[in-house]
């Protein structure tokens, strides 16, 4: 086994000036910062009170898992000898909230639309979604159910 660090700072960026003196009174905005990469601005569901035009942590936890999911299926769809044109996935995560807020994922159901090239083994190619559980770091670390529905066209 070989282990992996990784790093980041959150910083929150929602004082208003008066900190969280009230629960009203501050934003619910935060900036992931990466070494030598790009700033991302995040904020709360907008259920929460968060702005709707910034990711939250679902929206992000949602794109990690279908991200990490995307990235095997090319490697191992390449090393069948599937050709792939295009990968383009809408993953939908199913929550809940209990009546004192704590929430969870229930669900994911990750929706791929596949182009491969004239020629590709359609049923190998739907079965490497299956294998993928396997490999994927966000996968196999999530505590929810996580399904395929993926989609293929012939290019």
């Amino acid at each position: 086994m070989t282990e992996h660090r990784y790093e980041s700072r959150v910083e929150w960026t929602g004082d208003r000036g008066e900190g969280t003196r009230s629960y009203r009174g501050y934003d619910r905005t935060w900036e992931i910062r990466t070494e030598g990469k790009p700033v991302i601005a995040c904020s709360n569901d907008p259920l929460l009170g968060g702005d709707p035009a910034k990711p939250n942590p679902e929206d992000l936890l949602l794109s990690s898992l279908a991200a990490c999911h995307m990235l095997w299926y090319l490697h191992l769809a390449s090393s069948a000898g599937i050709v792939v044109r295009s990968y383009v996935d809408q993953p939908v995560g199913v929550g809940e909230t209990e009546r004192g807020g704590a929430g969870r994922f229930l669900r994911a159901t990750l929706r791929p639309a596949i182009e491969v090239e004239k020629g590709a083994d359609l049923a190998r190619a739907e079965a490497i979604h299956h294998e993928i559980h396997q490999y994927c770091f966000i996968a196999r670390s999530v505590n929810f159910p996580v399904t395929y529905e993926p989609s293929f066209s012939i290019v």
